[in-house]
């Protein structure tokens, strides 16, 4: 296969994986990127549905996927200080997910070579933190019901995730997949698999927290989340048993309430052009977005 990019350095790809961890999170530490996409949770936990490689040169990594349609992500580095010149990039060359803050920078170095199409589907959900863990005001007043109604309802137990609890979440995964009447969409089923992947390595990717929730000592809700930057939190998995009444609003506000006072922000990612998810993100009131778009070089 031909790669994305023709860069000075002749870039290796290889499979996404866990063995080149650390070198990934610098440089994805100095993008200062909110993209959901580019967490290494992400990366590998999908890595197999896309067939994603990465190669390391020039203080970059270069990201490309194989499935369904051979095309590129962006490049993770210190997107400000890369002389952008260096890189021939071919005309032709399509790359998806590309946040705001490098098309910007993009549209300067490659000016009028770059056709530019919104990708709405693909923008990431940005939220206050605090405003999650209170759920104050008129804006919050369903959710705050659905949060108290459950409070009422139920004698649970909220804990931090751990490893010590994967097993068990996992069982309630295979669980929520079951109960669903499109269990055997691909779609859900390629989510699944992200699941395991990330689960699976709960101690290889660094950093990584969560919540869980019990009734009756039974593990009804789990959420799983990783730091995108020092303010900000990627929710990647949240899951709950629908016949628990405010099960989802409790997993969410219990969560936002342990990391509040470290993260004043919580991406809860994508809806994927879905009418219902949209409406669902919608009405809890983001702040912002990460805006994304597709480029492809003239």
């Amino acid at each position: 296969m031909a790669t994305c990019f023709n860069s000075p350095c002749q870039t290796e790809f290889v499979s996404v994986n866990l063995g080149d961890a650390n070198k990934y999170l610098q440089l994805h530490a100095l993008s200062g990127t909110r993209a959901s996409d580019y967490s290494l949770g992400n990366l590998w936990g999908w890595a197999d549905y896309y067939g994603l490689e990465w190669g390391f040169c020039h203080s970059l990594c270069w990201i490309r996927q194989t499935r369904p349609e051979p095309c590129c992500w962006s490049p993770i580095g210190d997107w400000k200080n890369i002389d952008w010149t260096a890189f021939a990039i071919a005309p032709g060359t399509k790359i998806i997910r590309v946040p705001e803050e490098l098309l910007n920078i993009w549209e300067k170095a490659y000016a009028g070579r770059l056709q530019v199409e919104e990708s709405r589907g693909q923008w990431d959900y940005i939220y206050n933190s605090q405003e999650l863990a209170s759920l104050k005001g008129n804006r919050f007043h369903k959710k705050r019901n659905h949060y108290n109604s459950f409070l009422k309802s139920y004698e649970y137990k909220y804990t931090p995730m751990s490893q010590d609890c994967v097993e068990e979440v996992l069982v309630l995964q295979d669980q929520w997949i079951q109960w669903r009447e499109d269990h055997d969409s691909a779609m859900l089923l390629a989510e699944n698999e992200a699941v395991y992947r990330v689960l699976k390595h709960w101690e290889d990717i660094p950093n990584l927290s969560g919540g869980t929730i019990r009734i009756d000592g039974n593990l009804v809700a789990y959420t799983v989340a990783e730091p995108l930057a020092d303010d900000t939190l990627v929710i990647h998995f949240e899951k709950g048993k629908n016949e628990y009444k405010g099960i989802y609003q409790a997993i969410n506000t219990l969560f936002a309430q342990e990391i509040a006072n470290d993260y004043q922000f919580l991406n809860r990612e994508q809806d994927l052009d879905d009418p219902g998810l949209r409406k669902a993100k919608e009405s809890y009131n983001p702040v912002s977005y990460v805006k994304k778009y597709t480029v492809s070089f003239k």
